[in-house]
């Protein structure tokens, strides 16, 4: 028996053993996001344990004469920028079929938010027995992996089966390449035989080279984040929601924000002394936050209100200094609606989070230094000066004292933004020529060489 075949075994063992627990534990955070409001599935944590094992298979709707794409976004982040691929596919004619999964519920209840006509449901988890059900049922022509999902076992299944499996917009951190090199056992059989990458940068692409993609199968197509469209109807729900919270207040929105940064925020707040009517829109990244952040809020005497108290049509009270959003899939109107923006993340040492959402709509950015996330979307706003990074309450505060006394210069920041958006655009249309130059079923061990994008 093979090392790599070994090492494979022990790693499936130990899943086995973890289920249990892993069983549990996916119990319990249902509950908690079942109470947040979210809706964990058709049948709640009983479709989260079905999906999750492939149990539900013997109701799948078919494999559509082997022609269906399979594409797996981990979380909201990804299901975004899997939605604008997913358009693009069922764009064209005949439509293309395909099944999304998620990881998470906050992922799936935006899937079906955004995409009603995919059927849309929960990752097995990594077990040989789950994903063998799994590929079974649906029969796909190729996987879709949305950034960067690399699970030993889906891999080596994909590759057992013949199916072909490219990881779109791919991203892959110095951090990342260490963790993945020390388990290099598990993973190299498969990349060498069955994966394609189509990377955001030329240093994403070299590292999945070093990782032991083979290089003619690994190809730069540019980040998917630039291409995603802002819809009409964001910036007329963002104008409706402006008028709710005050056309005449300066607002900013706190996006994705994380535990350590609440302190950092609300002291900047205070500190805009200049400013003494801002509204502080604060939108925790996780919805088990919300009610510690609605606590933290009270026990410092914050008058403020929740989004999900208020009815449909209700305008804030005037008195108001922050609203928290306790809600799932508004924050990107709630960008709509300000005038800054401050993207959570990134004071704290997460990695950053999304900020082209508020540069593409015209909003200044500002943020914290940590940007391993996406450092070259971090890069090339700064560059383009559309991005402020503060590091503490009194720089952001500072910033937001100019910013929102000056519409001048939001606009300013509104057009380099846009300019740097529009220069690093084109990574839609190279993924797509990657899917259609993925090899059929069954071939996976050919050369399989991506083309050259330009």
């Amino acid at each position: 028996m093979s090392h790599a075949r070994t090492v494979r075994r022990l790693y499936t063992l130990l899943w086995y053993l973890a289920l249990p627990f892993v069983l549990l534990s996916g119990l319990r955070r249902a509950r908690r996001e079942q109470a947040a409001g979210i809706a964990v599935g058709p049948e709640g944590a009983r479709s989260l344990w079905r999906e999750r094992l492939a149990l539900d298979e013997a109701d799948d709707v078919g494999n559509d004469a082997g022609g269906l794409l399979w594409i797996h976004a981990a979380s909201v982040g990804e299901v975004q920028l899997a939605a604008e691929l997913i358009g693009a596919l069922r764009a064209r004619e005949p439509p293309q079929p395909i099944e999304l999964s998620c990881n998470t519920a906050t992922g799936r209840a935006r899937a079906q938010a955004l995409l009603p006509q995919v059927r849309v449901r929960y990752a097995p988890y990594d077990l040989p027995a789950a994903l063998a059900r799994r590929l079974s049922a649906l029969q796909p022509r190729a996987l879709v992996l949305m950034e960067t999902e690399l699970w030993p076992n889906l891999l080596h299944a994909a590759s057992c089966a013949g199916i072909p499996t490219l990881i779109a917009s791919a991203r892959l951190s110095e951090r990342s390449l260490r963790g993945y090199r020390r388990l290099e056992s598990l993973f190299r059989p498969a990349l060498r035989q069955c994966l394609w990458v189509g990377a955001q940068t030329a240093a994403d692409a070299a590292r999945f080279v070093e990782l032991g993609v083979p290089a003619e199968r690994v190809t730069v197509a540019g980040n998917l984040k630039f291409d995603r469209t802002i819809p009409a109807e964001t910036r007329a729900r963002g104008r409706q929601l402006r008028a709710l919270l005050s056309v005449a207040r300066p607002v900013w929105v706190a996006g994705s924000t994380h535990p350590a940064e609440q302190p950092v925020l609300l002291e900047a707040h205070q500190l805009l002394a200049r400013q003494p009517q801002a509204l502080l829109v604060l939108a925790p990244r996780h919805p088990p936050r919300f009610e510690e952040a609605a606590a933290q809020l009270a026990k410092q005497g914050w008058r403020f209100q929740r989004r999900s108290s208020q009815t449909h049509g209700e305008a804030l009270a005037a008195d108001c200094q922050v609203l928290l959003l306790d809600t799932l899939g508004e924050l990107l109107d709630f960008y709509a609606a300000g005038d800054v923006a401050f993207v959570g993340g990134s004071l704290a040492p997460v990695g950053g989070h999304n900020l082209l959402e508020p540069a593409a709509l015209g909003l200044p950015v500002l943020a914290g230094a940590h940007q391993s996330n996406s450092p070259e979307i971090a890069r090339a706003l700064l560059e383009a000066g559309a991005l402020d990074i503060v590091a503490d309450a009194g720089q952001l505060a500072t910033r937001l004292q100019v910013l929102l006394a000056s519409e001048a210069q939001r606009r300013t920041q509104a057009e380099r933004a846009s300019a740097a958006l529009e220069s690093h655009r084109g990574a839609l249309e190279r993924l797509l020529t990657l899917i259609d130059a993925l090899p059929p079923p069954g071939r996976v061990n050919s050369s399989g060489a991506l083309p050259r994008l330009q």
